[in-house]
């Protein structure tokens, strides 16, 4: 009998936090373009992966992204990543840049811009407490 398990369970956590605790896990943190994300999430769901999806913006163009949140045992995260780099493919397109504003007799006239959009920024943290109640 070990007197307390390798992540640092002992009898007091367990008095406080009664309910099942799981292995050690990641939390996987998802940006990617808002096209990708209802393809993502069904790609997470066949392999029995459960997420949550947060809708954001931002960024260079200022459209509507989401984050997709997961939490995923340690030797599981390269799977979960190569879902990801599946279903999150960078491509082109073309945009018109919002106008500067100006000043009263000055003229702009925009130019199309080809811009990079999609992929994703993953961030892999990893956690002190995971619980499923």
């Amino acid at each position: 009998m070990t007197s307390q398990p390798a992540w640092g369970r002992d009898r007091r956590s367990e008095a406080r936090y009664p309910g099942p605790i799981l292995p050690a896990v990641k939390l996987v943190v998802a940006i990617i373009h808002n096209e990708d994300a209802g393809a993502l999430v069904d790609g997470l769901l066949e392999k029995d992966y459960r997420a949550t999806r947060l809708h954001s913006s931002g960024g260079f163009l200022k459209q509507s992204n989401a984050t997709i949140v997961l939490g995923v045992e340690d030797e599981r995260v390269d799977d979960v990543m190569a879902i990801i780099r599946e279903h999150c493919t960078s491509r082109t397109q073309v945009v018109n840049p919002m106008p500067p504003i100006m000043e009263p007799g000055e003229f702009f006239m925009p130019y199309p811009l080809e811009v990079e959009v999609g992929g994703a920024t993953v961030f892999v943290v990893p956690v002190d407490r995971f619980e499923r109640l």
